[in-house]
């Protein structure tokens, strides 16, 4: 019997599928960590979101584990190097919520530059200001996407129809080769489908609008801060629908006082827990105040890949992964 204990709700169709394939699905969303280590050991799988950190102490108790299905994109809370060095697979699915992700990114974008969050609150209170809601255009702007894989690449999907020029730099994908030799060397491919691949010196150069598509890790924590931020040619607009930590919010807040930074749309905080459930309202700091009362800040509390679709697609990826490398396919040949 290969049960599976999942440790955060995610939606039914997971576990239906899981059940029609023979696993037995359990639930414990409440329980400690601790509590949890100690009848790991009875568990073919398990599925989680964010709820706490699996590290070495958990995987070293969790002796007959054969996979982790994390429902979301990012893997900071699981250690996923020593799992696979105990054989335990991680499977993740960014693909579920790439699309809801690249479409709040927009409708940010489009909030702040539009002005709405401000207009909206002054007409609700008889402010009929037209002039002072005048907005801004994304045609014409160069917007720089940093990271890009499924949501930065969903993005830049998203602004196709914009009339806007599209960049993008990500360290860890190669460039494509073409098949045919010019001049004696491969051919390297600049060119992704809705962006145009650059180096970080184009970033800095040509950006009028930043948007951050990283993971969360030793190198890109506080990746935006103040030396980041000086290095650009232009004031920028910033979007950041990854990771909170991946922004330092002292010196983006110093960046948008100086107006370095023109406005920034915010999913995501560092303040957040690790849960990304919360944030801990008592001892947020004036920068976060600053944020909040600020009309050049759009904030939303992390749901940028929140939706109802979502929800379901998360769940049919881990699904599919699953099913792939644990269930064995029935090949039946046509006799002849």
């Amino acid at each position: 019997m290969r049960k599976i204990l999942f440790l955060n709700t995610v939606h039914p169709i997971l576990e239906e599928r899981l059940t029609t394939l023979g696993f037995v699905c359990e639930y414990d969303i409440k329980a400690s960590k601790e509590n949890i280590e100690g009848k790991i050991t009875d568990y073919f799988g398990v599925v989680i979101r964010s709820r706490f950190t699996i590290d070495k102490t958990f995987l070293d108790k969790a002796t007959n584990l054969k996979f982790i299905a994390r429902s979301g994109a990012g893997l900071e809370n699981i250690d996923v190097v020593y799992a696979e060095q105990k054989g335990i697979k991680v499977f993740n699915s960014p693909e579920g919520n790439r699309t809801a992700v690249g479409e709040h990114a927009l409708g940010m974008l489009l909030m702040l530059f539009n002005q709405l969050k401000k207009g909206d609150a002054e007409v609700r209170k008889g402010i009929w200001d037209r002039e002072g809601n005048r907005g801004v255009e994304i045609t014409g702007k160069t917007i720089a996407i940093i990271g890009y894989g499924n949501t930065g690449s969903a993005f830049a999907k998203k602004l196709s129809g914009f009339d806007c020029k599209v960049i993008a730099y990500d360290k860890y994908i190669k460039p494509l080769c073409h098949p045919e030799l010019v001049e004696g060397q491969t051919k390297r491919i600049n060119r992704w489908n809705n962006a145009e691949r650059v180096d970080l010196l184009t970033i800095f150069q040509e950006t009028d609008i930043l948007s951050i598509h990283l993971p969360l890790s030793d190198e890109t924590h506080h990746y935006v801060n103040e030396a980041f931020l000086a290095r650009f040619k232009k004031p920028i607009y910033l979007i950041n629908t990854a990771r909170g930590s991946n922004v330092c919010i002292a010196d983006l807040v110093e960046a948008l006082k100086t107006n370095k930074v023109l406005g920034a749309c915010l999913d995501v905080l560092e303040y957040e827990t690790k849960s990304f459930e919360t944030i801990n309202v008592e001892n947020l700091p004036s920068d976060f105040k600053y944020l909040s009362q600020s009309d050049k800040v759009i904030l939303s509390p992390h749901v940028a890949g929140w939706t109802q679709e979502s929800y379901v697609k998360l769940s049919n990826f881990l699904a599919n992964k699953i099913e792939a490398a644990f269930v064995k396919k029935t090949v039946l040949k046509s006799k002849l």
